[in-house]
């Protein structure tokens, strides 16, 4: 391993609190000015060496990766904290600090599993609230997010130093603070001929947009709407289960267009990006609002209707914003899945027939070295290797900042 390499492990709870996803990473700089876009096996010049890339900037070999679920207790906790018009302040420390815990025992879990000891931590942390844009408060106006999940535990625990809290950064400089896995989309998904959509499915779902031969600044990403989230909350609440496996109940359902019809009227979907959303505008109260357009229907069909909402509305932001320019329309012809979605056969099913018109077909992340499953948890590594360099991270094209940002505050061993 070069001087300028590090094993660094990413670590990702997602807005859907169902667990903890850990990726051990070796990343180190490369060389620049050679070549142009992905130059090795993970891209389209090859499948030799899977999990393993080389691009302009950075060598990126995942070397493992595994999820951790929350107790039931916990991911209850978590859901009551991010949707409580009021919470107990003692009981919001008390799970910082808590999170801080289950992020450690989960690295080092890890750690055990695949035999590696990694010498840095980046750890985003579960996301309670986040406001991107500036609102009224306090006669300021004032824009937020919060990450919790305690780092100096984290470092405690594991030994080394811990990044987290990655957000603020960006929004300081005029940002909102996401999306921020567009560094790593760029870096793995750049291609001279091919403009390639990264789209990851969790709770939220969210785009990368790199046009053929783009430069950093041309990158644009934002959040097209409800990934998992509207469809694990109807699910548990029709059929008592967390999320519908492999998407077999909305296979035996009937979408209700007029309701998804409806939905996509609203104003976040026609909002041009940059742009984020949360549980703030696709959690309980949205989902309060799908079930009562839903009516008396069957609840195979609700949850078939949910499914449809995430692929249609996806499809529509890239028709909107991504397809719109006319020195677009003939660029992008790849959708790139990753993130829990990509598991929901029927999920991958409606969003490959919605784009298909669009000339534009959807291949899995898994095709380029780097399981569904894992790409946040390696993003949120990367970027914790680029703030211990004191490099820049952000995408300023993506998040709207003023400038680039070295991202999160690094807590000690």
């Amino acid at each position: 391993m070069s001087k300028n390499e590090m094993i660094v492990a990413g670590v990702m709870s997602g807005t859907s609190a169902d667990g903890v996803n850990v990726a051990l990473v070796r990343v180190g700089s490369g060389s620049p000015g050679t070549g142009q876009g992905l130059t090795d096996a993970a891209g389209s010049h090859g499948q030799e060496c899977p999990h393993h890339t080389t691009n302009l900037h950075h060598i990126i070999k995942l070397l493992g990766h595994t999820e951790y679920s929350y107790s039931a207790k916990v991911r209850a906790a978590i859901l009551a904290a991010m949707n409580a018009e009021s919470a107990r302040i003692a009981d919001l420390a008390r799970l910082n600090f808590l999170l801080g815990e289950l992020y450690a025992e989960a690295v080092l879990a890890a750690q055990r599993k695949f035999r590696v000891k990694s010498e840095l931590v980046g750890c985003h942390g579960q996301t309670l609230y986040h406001q991107g844009v500036a609102q009224s408060f306090l006669g300021r106006k004032v824009a937020a997010t919060w990450q919790t999940g305690e780092g100096a535990i984290v470092a405690a625990r594991v030994g080394v130093p811990v990044v987290s809290d990655f957000r603020p950064a960006d929004m300081a400089v005029g940002g909102k603070g996401a999306p921020l896995v567009p560094f790593l989309d760029y870096m793995l998904f750049r291609d001279a001929e091919v403009g390639r959509i990264v789209q990851n499915v969790g709770g939220i779902a969210n785009l990368t947009a790199i046009s053929a031969g783009a430069g950093a600044g041309d990158v644009f990403a934002f959040d097209t709407g409800p990934g998992n989230m509207v469809i694990d909350a109807v699910t548990e609440q029709l059929f008592g289960k967390p999320f519908d496996l492999g998407g077999k109940i909305a296979a035996s359902g009937t979408v209700l267009g007029v309701v998804v019809e409806r939905l996509l009227s609203r104003a976040f979907f026609r909002t041009k990006p940059p742009k984020t959303a949360g549980r703030e505008e696709f959690g309980r109260e949205f989902v309060r609002e799908f079930l009562r357009a839903c009516g008396n229907a069957r609840k195979q069909d609700i949850v078939a209707t949910a499914t449809a909402l995430t692929a249609l509305s996806i499809a529509d932001a890239v028709r909107r914003f991504v397809l719109a320019p006319a020195s677009h329309r003939n660029s992008f012809r790849e959708l790139i899945l990753s993130g829990g979605g990509s598991l929901n056969t029927t999920l991958v099913q409606k969003l490959t027939e919605a784009v298909a018109p669009l000339g534009i077909r959807v291949r899995l992340s898994d095709e380029f070295g780097l399981p569904s499953a894992a790409k946040e948890s390696v993003a949120f590594a990367l970027l914790a290797y680029e703030t211990w360099n004191r490099r820049a991270s952000n995408v300023p094209s993506a998040t709207g900042a003023k400038r680039g940002a070295v991202l999160g505050k690094i807590s000690y061993a």
